[in-house]
């Protein structure tokens, strides 16, 4: 199966596969040896919590993503739209999938338990994240939909804590 999609699109994923697995490791060596990671306590909380939070964030990026393809009319790449969806989640956030993205380095920090990972690297690589979206994302929509994006974007924020709308970006999928 061949995939197709935007170059714009695989450079964010792979910088996003790339932090990920460099956060991991540089924090693993950091905090090899130390108390808190070879503490077995310490490692089935920081698991239990690390579930909670990677099945939070794969359900924002599935529920966003499946909104998401309301946006997509003809033969387009993958991952790409070609019309501004405005309803659903998109109605509370302008971005419910990155959203949920956003807590993937969390969510891999907590199952690592590394300390290091959970206070320092994780939240460096989701401010990193956040600021692609504000740079690239933000751009590419504006620069596609134009004053519609911009009027769209008065009105609705980024992410928003509001219980309803994460309520409804991170529901269960009922196929």
């Amino acid at each position: 199966m061949k995939i197709h999609t935007s170059l714009s699109v695989v450079i964010r994923i792979s910088l996003w596969v790339i932090l990920i697995i460099g956060g991991a490791i540089y924090s693993v060596m950091k905090d090899w040896g130390t108390p808190f990671f070879v503490n077995i306590l310490f490692h089935l909380f920081t698991g239990t919590m690390g579930i909670i939070v990677l099945v939070l964030g794969f359900r924002a990026a599935a529920n966003g993503g499946r909104e998401l393809t309301k946006g997509r009319v003809g033969d387009i790449p993958r991952l790409e739209t070609n019309r501004l969806v405005t309803s659903g989640i998109f109605g509370c956030m302008r971005h419910p999938m990155l959203f949920g993205l956003t807590l993937l380095p969390l969510a891999w920090a907590l199952l690592l338990g590394s300390p290091t990972f959970i206070t320092l690297v994780a939240p460096v690589e989701m401010l990193f994240i956040v600021g692609m979206v504000l740079i690239f994302e933000e751009m590419e929509v504006k620069r596609k939909f134009g004053k519609v994006y911009e009027t769209y974007k008065e009105k609705v924020p980024m992410v928003t804590f509001h219980s309803k709308c994460l309520k409804m970006l991170f529901r269960k999928y009922k196929g």
